[in-house]
Formats: C-alpha cells, structure tokens, sequence
C-alpha cells in the first residue's frame, strides 16, 4: 500500500469527514478510496450501462443516410 502526505482544503476536508461518517469507515483514507471507486464506476465501462445501452438502442432504430464521399461531402478533404 502507498502512504502519501496531502494538503486538503476547508471543503474538501468536509467532504471526505461526510463520506467517512456516511459509510462508517475508520479515516480519510478509506474515504478516499471509496470516492476514487465511486468516480471509476461513474466512468469507466459506459458501453455497461443501461442509459448508453438504451441510447444505442434508439440511435440503432433511426434511418441511416448512405453516403457516396463522406470525406468530401463533410469538407475533410
């Protein structure tokens, strides 16, 4: 495990006392980790969530324009 020395601001700190008093964990740095966890479920893996499966659901139901030059007819080239 790595221990590391932080400099926290005023609301920062009050953030992570909340987090620590909500889950019942023992310091800031289990607080941390479950707020580090948190965010790395928040955004990791969107293809496995059910808003973006049913997002591509619906874009998969729209018509789809067939395009000759895609390149030109968009300025890319």
């Amino acid at each position: 495990m790595v221990q590391a020395l932080i400099k926290l601001d005023e609301n920062t700190n009050r953030v992570l006392n909340i987090v620590k008093a909500k889950y019942g964990l023992k310091d800031k740095g289990e607080a941390i980790q479950a707020v580090v966890k948190e965010y790395i479920e928040m955004e990791n893996e969107p293809e496995l969530r059910p808003e973006f499966i049913e997002k591509i659901k619906q874009i998969e139901k729209q018509k789809s324009i067939r395009v000759k030059d895609f390149a030109s007819r968009y300025g890319l080239k």
